[in-house]
């Protein structure tokens, strides 16, 4: 695949600080300052104080609860780089992709990027907070909610999820195997929201959300919040934690229409995104070691698989359901327990697990092999993806090479 920008990885950005703050159901602080929390803790990690900051990136959640406003609650005067970005799940990927363009082309030198939600609230459900009464579209727009097709995404990937299972036999049992592999990954992370072991049995037993989704086919809705430093790699270099280098990145935006004759439901965006990145890197995906996958339902995960080519079209099912997936497998994936168990901070987490598995300080979930990391994050209904490659190593494209 030919690749051709002025991007150049080795000299490019990295990710210097990671500050998380407490995954929890339970209403603690406002967004904002949640966000402010995170932050403080990433600039902490990275070794370096709050007038180091030159540009802050915002990712707000389904709330929106965390504005511009922020840069002087945190006291960040004259910053170079400002936005309040939003393109779904896909943000995250996106914020750090652009955080590591501005530096490398001077626009900045130092880039807090941070997503924050607090949609949990005293008396509040989940599915409102998601999908309430107060979230749905009206006129025309309101016939599909007449008819049942409303709340959070669930039906929409439910219909995603069958469509699959119609061209390709994909069966329940193997979408169970995406839950259990996360839940056994879970168990591991002190972080996880859920850590009690998972067998398919208790998958089954799980009430059903809306067919062919379980209860644990479906994201957990988390309060909390979740920032990362980009830096020049140079810098990073010489600052507190073990830089996580930038080789590749990539974005994938289909346009789906939402008619006949359109199949984004098994098709994603991730296909694109996957050329740009693995181009720009200089490896392919058998030099993958782990996949950190935003897995806001189990068939997210198994498409997008698919589309980066671990396996082939249709054949995501019986790639997922013998194990390969899960510790000790021959394809570590979400090794924190990803959204279905760890927390749902958005495309944050992939982001951050990749970080720490970048870094080498998984503890027990440590993935031993950790040479090139993919990052998977992605929102709407398949709809928007960006990609990225993350390394110890600013050379291992071409240590490695595309195999």
């Amino acid at each position: 695949m030919a690749y051709s920008a002025s991007f150049n990885p080795s000299g490019g950005g990295a990710i210097a600080g990671l500050g998380m703050t407490a995954m929890t159901r339970d209403y603690t602080k406002s967004a904002s300052g949640l966000a402010a929390e995170a932050i403080r803790l990433a600039i902490e990690d990275a070794g370096l104080t709050k007038d180091d900051v030159d540009g802050l990136l915002i990712n707000a959640g389904v709330t929106q609860g965390v504005s511009l406003g922020l840069q002087p609650t945190l006291g960040f005067r004259n910053l170079k780089l400002v936005n309040h970005m939003n393109a779904a799940g896909s943000t995250a990927g996106q914020m750090v992709q652009f955080a590591s363009l501005a530096v490398q082309a001077g626009l900045a030198t130092t880039v807090a990027c941070v997503f924050a939600d607090a949609p949990l609230r005293p008396g509040v459900s989940a599915g409102a907070a998601y999908g309430g009464a107060a979230n749905r579209p009206r006129g025309m727009a309101s016939l599909a909610p007449a008819y049942g097709f409303f709340g959070a995404a669930n039906t929409m990937y439910a219909l995603a999820a069958r469509r699959h299972m119609a061209l390709y036999g994909t069966t329940q049992d193997q979408l169970g195997a995406v839950a259990v592999s996360t839940r056994a990954w879970a168990t591991m992370n002190p972080a996880a929201m859920q850590r009690e072991p998972m067998t398919l049995e208790d998958y089954h037993n799980s009430r059903w959300i809306v067919e062919p989704f379980h209860l644990f086919d479906c994201t957990l809705v988390t309060n909390g919040a979740i920032a990362v430093i980009v830096t020049s790699a140079e810098r990073a270099r010489d600052l507190k934690q073990p830089p996580v280098y930038v080789i590749g990145m990539g974005q994938g935006h289909p346009g789906n229409p939402r008619r006949a004759g359109y199949e984004n439901e098994v098709n994603t965006g991730a296909i694109t995104a996957r050329d740009t990145a693995f181009g720009m890197a200089g490896v392919g995906v058998g030099d993958v070691d782990v996949r950190e996958l935003y897995d806001c339902y189990t068939y997210t995960t198994m498409v997008t698989l698919e589309d980066y080519g671990f396996c082939r079209k249709g054949e995501g099912g019986a790639f997922v359901a013998d194990g390969r997936l899960g510790p000790g497998g021959s394809h570590p994936t979400n090794t924190g327990g990803g959204q279905l168990s760890g927390y749902y901070m958005w495309g944050m987490t992939p982001v951050s697990e990749a970080v720490i598995q970048t870094r080498g300080q998984g503890g027990e979930r440590q993935v031993p092999q950790h040479d090139v990391v993919l990052v998977s994050t992605q929102g709407g209904i398949l709809d928007h993806h960006a990609t990225l490659i993350l390394s110890p190593d600013p050379a291992a494209g071409t240590a490695k090479g595309s195999r």
